[in-house]
């Protein structure tokens, strides 16, 4: 008999839901625009979706696993670090399993996208998976052989939060974060980074990809700050390799799109890994924006 799974992904802009076979195929999948800043629709908006996944696969009480921009305490069992504010301090997985009436799994989106490119995306094969997210937001997540590396803390590969290495400290102080200090990675190397620095360059609010459509067109502003952004976002997985030397280092959101970063980001690693080289390999997630959903099915495993 066909075992089936529910994921879904509390992104920061879309929601979306999938339904897996045992195989890993997509038989149903559909995404929302995100509610935002209200914690009630926002059950109700998962809630929908977990129903219209479970009718296409004529299916009641199936296994959920949800990704979302923050972590569950463990302490506390409350949402914690989520640039979807409205999540923090709410008991969203004991409120999600009383909605949906079981035990909703609930983690990390980045860890969603590590599990997801180390089983069947481009991380497969792999022992130390590094996958960050260039959204909304930037964070990352581990998987060491398939498995999220969540840690006692709930933190694990979490990048988005530090400082972003060898940057002045005028730069760092000039970017505020919604954490409540100022020059995290996310500020450089979020979508919403990159479009910053094109404002605070040009007066002009943008984005993203239109910032890349100028780039690509010739626009002076435009590929000077791609060409920031490009070194910043070196500097970030630089840190990432000194620390951790991961197998492979897969990048997904809406940022991990742009081209210029499989050609140019390997050529300037060797500048700023310890040692002066560098042959990690930096890989677009192969699933695309839809990693992080099928992420959070494989959080219920199969029997």
């Amino acid at each position: 008999m066909t075992q089936l799974r529910i994921g879904v992904d509390l992104g920061g802009t879309k929601t979306e839901v999938i339904l897996l076979d045992d195989q890993s195929r997509t038989l149903f999948r559909t995404r929302v625009p995100t509610v935002r800043d209200d914690y009630g629709a926002t059950l109700e908006a998962i809630a929908e979706l977990v129903g219209q996944a479970e009718r296409a696969g004529n299916a009641s009480s199936l296994p959920v696993g949800v990704g979302i921009p923050g972590s569950v305490s463990r302490k506390t069992g409350l949402v914690k670090n989520a640039n979807s504010t409205w999540l923090n301090d709410r008991p969203l997985k004991a409120d999600l399993s009383q909605r949906l009436d079981r035990d909703v799994k609930v983690t990390n989106d980045a860890n969603c996208l590590a599990v997801s490119e180390a089983t069947d995306g481009a991380g497969a094969g792999y022992e130390l998976v590094f996958a960050g997210i260039l959204g909304t937001g930037c964070g990352a997540g581990l998987a060491w052989r398939g498995q999220a590396l969540v840690g006692p803390n709930g933190v694990a590969g979490e990048w988005g939060h530090n400082p972003l290495p060898w940057t002045s400290e005028s730069d760092l102080h000039a970017r505020a974060c919604y954490c409540g200090r100022r020059g995290c990675q996310e500020t450089f190397l979020s979508g919403t980074g990159l479009c910053l620095t094109y404002e605070r360059m040009t007066g002009e609010a943008l984005s993203g990809a239109e910032i890349a459509r100028r780039a690509d067109e010739g626009e002076r502003a435009a590929v000077t700050v791609r060409e920031q952004y490009l070194e910043e976002l070196t500097r970030g997985l630089a840190g990432v390799i000194n620390l951790l030397d991961p197998d492979v280092i897969v990048l997904g959101g809406g940022v991990s799109n742009l081209a210029a970063i499989y050609e140019r980001v390997p050529t300037l690693l060797p500048q700023f890994v310890f040692g002066g080289e560098c042959d990690t390999p930096i890989v677009q997630a192969r699933h695309g924006d839809s990693s992080g959903v099928r992420g959070a099915a494989w959080l219920n495993p199969l029997d």
